[in-house]
């Protein structure tokens, strides 16, 4: 860490300064460009919106193929910018020379451009792909955010199969990354391409791979380790202050503005300096291995760099302005907190629901009348269920099209009838004590739900093979009378729109694995069901705006919970009812301070 230390302490400001400045450009100019684009795109092509229904024709089309091979141009070229200026500040540190940002922004920029050509496609490959999805703090700024949706990782682990491919493709990604950990310090010291500058790195890394690797991940956890612990002990800082000074209120407010403000500092050095830390490890490894093999260092040349003392002047004038309106913000913020003015704590204004999931599946076998009174039992507002039709005509609860998952019965819902159907076990699968459970129909929990005053989310799931399915599970719920404590739901749009013409009163939800544009136009629905990693603040507003609801699934995982409580949707589809109710419990009344003096009590 020493060595790490004195690697960016020489040009600590210019690095904090350009990975803040290309931070706040990436959200405020990339971002918002790049989708800006990604909308151009479908206006030509004359699409309001994308679901998995259309998004195959969509990406199918030469221009869409085009334009978004544009955006693939530009995003590669934007995370190098990054990767390169990093790497070129640190080299020059190594020499005990100081760069300014200009100096950075022409090195990196024409370093960036090089990995367009065509012997260094390969680069292009492990930027966007390779290290954001190994994960392990080499990715840009940039990238650093891209995850696989959840959707995805359940649907994967669930299958053993997909399970054990995965797993192998990950430590495939990262065993290259471990060889080529160097290859981006060749490529842009040295200027060779991409190929040669990983065949230099699988060279000087032999051996050593692993070690390298753990020390890279060692020092990345010292660094946030140390990190919170710095802000922890500001916080104790901050309250002691707090209650030391309660009686002066002046005294009080300057300290706890400092205090504050000084979190807020380190929070921003801690932004810029988590890609640097990363590099600058690999940045000693490198030249020490260099060094050790005895194999000649090539530096870095930076551009030449001109400033008149008038525009130093200028710069200085702009720095004072900056730091005192940022003193005042402070000031005024911290005014307000210490006087009781401002309450961090904001109530939601709408109330959030939690839907159980095929009925309590975490603890029950699913889509049986076992999970649904367990889901009345933990507390949920509503019940999914997935209905198909028999060959009979019957409505009966089932999710999988074939019943050998959950009965060991290779057939299909439309080739049984529902007297073949009620002898199937639907419960052994999930556990003995399970025996025995069978597969209701929907007038079943339809009576179940109306008795409990629970409600339900019946999403239909055509076959092709069904006869007036719409009109037989709107039939089913009205002869209950509880139409007002229901909503038919579908990932296929037309029967929507058939429950629609059948019965326009009818609440309908599609749902929606893909969800993007204005999904407002699809008039047939009057509520929508998105999976969660689609749920984004502007799609939630736009939606509420329009006066409707917006639901997720399926969300096992506190973080991800806390995070869809936080974008105040309407309902959370989980099959974990009893972490749901937690997690959005104390989302509402919990935050950083309070969470931290817990650990006093």
């Amino acid at each position: 860490m020493k060595q790490i230390r004195r690697l960016i302490d020489c040009n600590w400001k210019t690095l904090v300064s350009f990975e803040l400045i290309y931070k706040f450009s990436t959200a405020i100019i990339f971002v918002p460009f790049i989708w800006g684009l990604f909308d151009l795109i479908m206006r030509v092509r004359g699409y309001y919106y994308l679901t998995l229904e259309n998004i195959g024709a969509f990406l199918l089309n030469p221009f869409t193929i085009l334009a978004l091979l544009l955006i693939f141009v530009i995003a590669t070229v934007g995370a190098m910018i990054d990767i390169s200026a990093v790497i070129f500040i640190l080299d020059q540190s190594s020499q005990g020379q100081k760069v300014h940002l200009q100096q950075v922004v022409r090195f990196s920029l024409k370093n960036a451009l090089r990995a367009w050509k065509p012997k260094n496609f390969m680069l292009v490959i492990v930027v966007l792909l390779f290290m954001p999805l190994a994960n392990i703090g080499m990715a840009s700024g940039l990238l650093s955010t891209i995850s696989i949706p959840e959707f995805i990782m359940n649907y994967i682990e669930k299958n053993s199969v997909l399970s054990v491919l995965f797993a192998l493709a990950m430590l495939v990604i990262t065993i290259l990354i471990m060889r080529w950990m160097y290859a981006f310090h060749y490529f842009t010291l040295e200027g060779c391409s991409f190929k040669e500058a990983r065949r230099k790195s699988s060279s000087l890394i032999k051996k050593r791979r692993l070690r390298d690797f753990l020390y890279m991940l060692l020092t990345q956890f010292v660094f946030v380790v140390t990190y919170f612990v710095f802000i922890f002990i500001l916080i104790v800082i901050a309250v002691s202050i707090s209650k030391i000074f309660s009686g002066v209120f002046v005294l009080k407010w300057f300290g706890a503005t400092a205090i504050w403000m000084l979190i807020i500092f380190s929070f921003g050095i801690f932004a810029g300096l988590s890609v640097p830390i990363s590099y600058g490890c690999i940045s000693v490894m490198y030249y020490r291995h260099k060094e050790t093999v005895g194999e000649y260092i090539i530096h870095s040349i930076a551009p030449e760099y001109n400033v008149s003392e008038k525009r130093m002047r200028f710069i200085h004038r702009c720095n004072v302005i900056l730091g005192c309106f940022v003193v005042a913000i402070g000031l005024t913020l911290g005014f307000f907190l210490c006087s009781g003015r401002l309450n961090p704590n904001i109530e939601y204004v709408r109330t959030m629901e939690v839907t159980a999931h095929r009925g309590a599946s975490a603890f029950y076998p699913e889509n049986t009348m076992a999970a649904f009174q367990g889901a009345k039992e933990l507390g949920a507002d509503w019940i999914e269920l997935d209905v198909q039709q028999s060959r009979d005509g019957k409505i009966i609860v089932m999710h999988d099209t074939n019943f050998k998952r959950t009965t060991g019965v290779d057939a299909n819902t439309w080739e049984l009838t529902y007297e073949e159907i009620s002898k199937l076990d639907a419960g052994s699968f999930f556990g003995s004590e399970f025996a025995g459970e069978k597969i209701p129909l929907l007038s079943q929990v339809v009576e179940f739900a109306k008795e409990n005053n629970i409600k339900l989310n019946i999403e239909l799931k055509p076959t092709g093979h069904e006869t007036d399915f719409e009109k037989s599970v709107v039939d089913v719920v009205k002869a209950a009378g509880i139409e007002k404590d229901c909503v038919i739901t579908s990932q296929v749009y037309e029967v929507l729109e058939n429950v629609k013409e059948y019965d326009s009163s009818m609440t309908t939800v599609y749902v929606m694995t893909l969800a993007y544009g204005d999904i407002n136009k699809l008039k047939a629905a009057d509520h929508f069901s998105v999976e969660a990693t689609n749920a984004t603040p502007g799609l939630i507003s736009s939606v509420h705006g329009e006066g409707k609801q917006l639901y997720v699934w399926t969300v096992n995982e506190s973080d991800s919970i806390i995070k869809m409580a936080e974008l105040n949707v309407d309902n959370i589809i989980t099959d974990d009812i009893e972490l749901a109710k937690k997690c959005i419990y104390e989302s509402k009344y919990s935050n950083l301070l309070v969470e931290y003096l817990k650990l006093f009590e």
